[in-house]
């Protein structure tokens, strides 16, 4: 059989079986019993697993652990002789089994549970509080990424305006995700470079914003509305990383500075895209902004079109725009550009 790390990348499955022997030494799996216990990692998993309620059935457990089912009776056997768990057949099928931790099984996962907080306490200890959070937020990416999307859970993100350093973070993730995703040379990042400069160096405050979307205490995503002339707001700059996409992080921002550009009496705002960015158009189409001009360049080492898109902010009109419709709202807001 061919082996597949051809196809998904040498250097990436080496770089994660790395991980993978670090980390395993590092929270002590390669120890005998797990935090100084007669117990394995797999039988330690198992009592966590009965400790969250009375009774568990048999097949249940095994579904929830993705374990061998003659494996698992054996680790059960074994819990069993040791007085930790009893195991009966079901009141209400008689095929199943229902294991619970006795008296003894449930002190037995205490001790289990606390020495393994206090062993991941001395870990986390030893780190700075910044050095903490990447740790964490890493291990949430990494969960993430692997989690069936059904059992992902929500996760709330924070918009707030930049700190220190934010605005080269700006440039930084552009640059980066830009390069990686569609192969933009460095002209991108310098243009990208002094937009972001122009707005920290001259930006007014009644009329010009920016914001930073934080997850998990870290950056994922950005925007900035700036004045492009009294009547007229530009969305520039809109980002999220590729990490954190699908939680409506991008439509949140767009939202935030069209809600923003209305309140300081700009009449329209503008943006110029390229076609090539499809998530992106759909946000703004989403939010209303219409299709004005397309024109091909060259630019940041690659042949583009960009594009022109528009948002009427007046109040009246986009009551119009609801009445008529947004097919032909579309058009009209063409046309008159």
């Amino acid at each position: 059989m061919a082996s597949t790390a051809t196809a998904t990348g040498t250097d990436d499955v080496r770089a994660v079986r790395a991980f993978n022997r670090f980390w395993t030494q590092q929270i002590g799996l390669l120890q005998a019993g797990l935090v100084d216990t007669p117990w394995s990692l797999t039988e330690a998993r198992v009592l966590f697993e009965l400790a969250q309620q009375d009774a568990t059935d048999l097949a249940d457990l095994r579904r929830a652990l993705q374990l061998d089912a003659g494996y698992l009776t054996r680790i059960v056997g074994r819990l069993k002789d040791a007085g930790l768990v009893t195991a009966e057949r079901s009141a209400d099928d008689g095929r199943r089994q229902v294991i619970r931790l006795t008296k003894v099984g449930r002190a037995e996962f205490g001790t289990l549970d606390g020495r393994s907080s206090d062993a991941t306490a001395a870990l986390l200890d030893g780190l700075p509080a910044a050095d903490r959070r990447r740790l964490v937020a890493a291990m949430r990416g990494i969960e993430d990424t692997l989690a069936p999307r059904s059992d992902r859970p929500p996760r709330a993100y924070l918009l707030r305006e930049p700190g220190p350093g934010d605005l080269g973070w700006m440039v930084q993730l552009n640059a980066a995700v830009y390069a990686a995703e569609y192969g933009w040379d460095q002209s991108y990042e310098a243009l990208v470079a002094r937009i972001v400069a122009d707005f920290g160096e001259h930006r007014d405050p009644a009329r010009e914003r920016a914001w930073i979307a934080d997850l998990d205490g870290e950056p994922v995503g950005c925007v900035l509305c700036v004045r492009r002339d009294d009547e007229t707001a530009q969305l520039r700059i809109l980002l999220v990383d590729p990490a954190v996409r699908g939680l409506g992080i991008g439509a949140r921002l767009v939202e935030e500075c069209i809600r923003f550009a209305r309140a300081a009496g700009y009449r329209s705002m503008v943006l110029w895209t390229n076609d090539v960015l499809v998530s992106a158009r759909r946000i703004y189409e989403a939010a209303g902004f219409a299709l004005t001009d397309e024109e091909p360049h060259h630019s940041f080492g690659h042949d583009l079109v960009g594009q022109t898109w528009r948002l009427d902010l007046r109040p009246e009109l986009a009551a119009d725009r609801a009445t008529i419709g947004s097919p032909s709202a579309a058009s009209s807001d063409r046309a008159a550009s």
